[in-house]
């Protein structure tokens, strides 16, 4: 046979011989659960950023909601003992020395804002009260309202006005062009109105008690419903409470999911006993530490603080990214938004 004859047939040869086939690459049966997790968990991140996005008054929203409703006694009791609790109170408003607004209203309390819009956001030029006592009632039980504590915790519906920093340039700052916008609000409180007022009671030197701010927590007065206090406090806005709502909702069930999804898996495959069964009983000897390890040393099967990083780094990414979007989208504009 010749020399090319030969190497023909050793080509051909090694052609025809079956081809070892190689293990299909597949990932490991908690990464699956461990994906969805971390889904969840970055979602639940995005959420909280979102709602945090809403400034004071996602705030004085959650501690509308959640503040635990009492009645008047009770709060008076807590006064009494010298107990200081944060108490959610219902009832009328009324007050003996009320003041009549443009439209012959009994007013109780009434707040002038002026504001300019200026570095992407609204800015307080001047503001003034005009108050007088008042109480919340219910049946024959009373509890007085400390007035000067209302600031962010004020909820009722609001007149406005704009305008340009031209209309009244005596009470515009000197660096403020003439062309920006300006915007008159005035909130008030009328002493027939039912109210829902939060805050922390107190015992006067008198003896009677006053509701006010407190615990670090801010004194709340509301005359709306609880919808439409809470579409109030989020600014009209639909699109960022649907969003928020969305990623909470579907960050805590993509959480459950994978954890039940792991429990499922463990328990479908026998993986905890089949590490029971295949670890030893104590730590190798051999140097670099546990060979039943990465090197972390005894008892760190697998690489954890890997796992914990990378699930660090994709929350703390998914943040970033929540924040620049809210920042991009939150009407920095040489105009301002239509309402508050």
């Amino acid at each position: 046979m010749s020399g090319a004859a030969a190497g023909v047939w050793r080509t051909a040869a090694v052609a025809a011989r079956p081809r070892a086939r190689r293990p299909a690459r597949r990932y490991h049966p908690g990464v699956e659960p461990l994906v969805v997790v971390i889904a969840g968990l970055v979602a639940l991140a995005g959420g909280a950023v979102v709602l945090r996005s809403f400034g004071p008054g996602y705030r004085v929203g959650r501690l509308l909601a959640g503040t635990p409703t009492a009645t008047i006694e009770q709060a008076e009791a807590l006064a009494a003992a010298g107990r200081r609790g944060y108490v959610r109170l219902e009832g009328r408003l009324d007050s003996a020395d009320d003041f009549p607004d443009e439209h012959e209203r009994p007013l109780v309390f009434r707040r002038w804002r002026l504001e300019a819009y200026r570095g992407g956001r609204w800015s307080v030029i001047e503001e003034h009260r005009q108050l007088v006592p008042f109480e919340i009632r219910e049946g024959l039980a009373v509890v007085a309202i400390d007035g000067d504590a209302l600031s962010e915790g004020l909820i009722v519906l609001p007149r406005e006005s704009l305008g340009k920093a031209a209309d009244a340039p005596d009470r515009m700052p000197a660096d403020l062009p003439p062309s920006s916008p300006v915007r008159l609000t005035i909130e008030q409180i009328s002493s027939v109105e039912h109210a829902t007022v939060v805050g922390v009671p107190r015992r006067r030197a008198d003896g009677t008690t006053v509701l006010t701010a407190g615990l670090g927590r801010p004194l709340i007065l509301s005359t709306l419903d609880q919808v439409e206090a809470m579409q109030l406090l989020a600014g009209g806005r639909r699109g960022r409470p649907l969003a928020a709502m969305a990623l909470l909702v579907g960050g805590l069930s993509l959480l459950a999911l994978g954890l039940a999804w792991a429990l499922i898996r463990t328990l479908a495959t026998g993986l905890v006993g089949a590490v029971v069964l295949a670890a030893s009983p104590g730590p190798s000897t051999a140097p670099g530490g546990d060979t039943r390890s990465v090197g972390e040393g005894p008892g760190l099967v697998g690489a954890p603080l890997a796992a914990l990083a990378a699930v660090a780094v994709i929350a703390i990414a998914s943040v970033v990214v929540t924040l620049v979007y809210i920042r991009a989208t939150s009407g920095r504009s040489t105009e301002p938004p239509p309402r508050r």
